[in-house]
C-alpha cells in the first residue's frame, strides 16, 4: 500500500495493514455523521498510530450516504459501504469485520452517544494483555422504562446462562484483537454476544466504564421487539457452544429421557389394566405411551442425522474441533 496522506489530516500506512480499524454502523444519521466523525478524526490523529475508519450505512433513507461520499472523497481512511436496504446493526458490523484491515477492531456507534475520546482507554486496556474489551455504560442516558429495564433484564439473563460476567452486552463500542474475531460469522442480533463467543474460545474478556451521552439529533433505532430476538439468539449460541460438536447428546439425552416416560406410561397401563381396576380406555395412558415413544424415536434419530450434518460441515471443509492458540518448534 503506497503512503497516504489525507486531505484533512496525515495517516500514514506504509505496506503494511493499519494498526487500528474504527467500524461505525450507522442508520439515518445525517444529523450526526459530520459532527461524529469530526471528533473521532481528532481522537485517532492524536493517537500516533495508523488507523482506518469503515463506515456502514446501512440502507439508510436520509442524507447519509450523501454526506459519506463527501466525508470519504476528502479523507482517504475513512471508507465507506452502503448496504442495498437495512439489514440490521449485527449484518454492519459483520460487513466491518470482513473488510476491516486492522490489527485492532473498535465497533462503536455513529450517533454521538458513544464517545471516540474513550479509544486511547479501549487500546490501553488490550495493552495490558486482554484479547476483548468490552465498553459498559454505568450511567446511561436512555429512556429509564424503555431501553434501561429491558437491558438490565437482558444483562442479567446472557450472565446467568453463558457464565460471563459482564454488564453491559448492548454495547456497541467495544475492542478486539483481530485473530479472536476471524472465524466468528455473526447472524440476527449476534454481534452483542461476540464476548460470550470468544470467552468460551478461551480469549481473555474484560469490561471497561465508557462515557455515555445522550442523543442530540435523530431518532434511536431500537424497539423492543428486538429483546425476543436477543433471547432467541442466546438460545442459539447456547446451543452452539454445548452441543455443535455432539448433537446428539441434546436430541439424543431429550429422546431417551421420552422413551422413559414412554416405558412408565406403559408400565402404568398395565398395573391398573390387571390390578387397579380400569381398563385401557379409562386413562389416557395408552395415548402417553405411544405418544413419548414416537417423541423419543423420531428425537434420537433427528440426533443422528445432525451428528451425520456436523461430521459433512467438518470434514468437507477440512474444519477442526480444536483450536491452539501457540505453537512452540512447530
Amino acid at each position: 500500500m503506497d503512503t497516504v496522506k489525507a486531505k484533512n489530516g496525515a495517516n500514514p500506512t506504509i505496506g503494511k495493514r493499519p494498526e487500528i480499524s474504527v467500524i461505525v454502523p450507522v442508520f439515518n444519521e445525517s444529523g450526526n455523521i459530520e459532527i461524529f466523525y469530526h471528533e473521532l478524526k481528532t481522537v485517532m490523529e492524536r493517537l500516533d498510530r495508523s488507523y482506518e475508519i469503515l463506515v456502514i450505512d446501512d440502507g439508510s433513507t436520509d442524507e447519509t450516504w450523501p454526506a459519506l461520499e463527501k466525508i470519504s472523497k476528502d479523507d482517504v481512511s475513512v471508507k465507506s459501504i452502503r448496504f442495498r436496504y437495512n439489514c440490521g446493526q449485527t449484518s454492519a458490523i459483520s460487513a466491518g469485520f470482513e473488510f476491516a484491515q486492522g490489527h485492532i477492531f473498535i465497533p462503536m456507534d455513529g450517533d454521538l452517544q458513544n464517545d471516540p475520546a474513550d479509544i486511547p482507554r479501549f487500546i490501553g486496556k488490550l495493552e495490558e494483555g486482554y484479547e476483548v474489551v468490552s465498553g459498559w455504560r454505568r450511567e446511561r442516558k436512555d429512556k429509564f422504562i424503555t431501553r434501561r429495564i429491558p437491558s438490565i433484564a437482558a444483562n442479567w439473563i446472557i450472565s446467568k446462562i453463558s457464565g460471563v460476567k459482564l454488564h453491559d452486552y448492548g454495547c456497541t463500542m467495544k475492542a478486539y484483537r483481530r485473530d479472536v474475531i476471524e472465524g466468528v460469522h455473526l447472524y440476527g442480533e449476534m454481534h452483542r454476544f461476540i464476548p460470550v463467543y470468544t470467552y468460551w474460545q478461551g480469549a481473555k474478556v474484560t469490561e471497561m466504564i465508557v462515557n455515555h451521552r445522550p442523543r442530540k439529533f435523530g431518532a434511536t433505532n431500537y424497539n423492543l421487539n428486538r429483546i425476543f430476538k436477543v433471547i432467541l439468539d442466546l438460545i442459539v449460541i447456547k446451543f452452539l457452544e454445548s452441543f455443535s460438536r455432539n448433537p446428539i447428546y441434546l436430541y439424543g439425552g431429550f429422546g431417551l429421557i421420552s422413551i422413559l416416560l414412554s416405558i412408565i406410561a406403559f408400565a402404568l397401563m398395565i398395573y391398573f389394566k390387571f390390578w387397579g381396576g380400569k381398563t385401557f380406555i379409562q386413562t389416557p395412558l395408552p395415548m402417553l405411551t405411544v405418544m413419548f415413544g414416537l417423541i423419543g424415536v423420531v428425537s434420537v434419530l433427528i440426533g443422528l442425522m445432525a451428528e451425520m450434518g456436523t461430521r459433512t460441515y467438518y470434514e468437507s471443509q477440512q474444519k477442526k474441533t480444536y483450536q491452539i492458540k501457540e505453537k512452540i518448534n512447530i
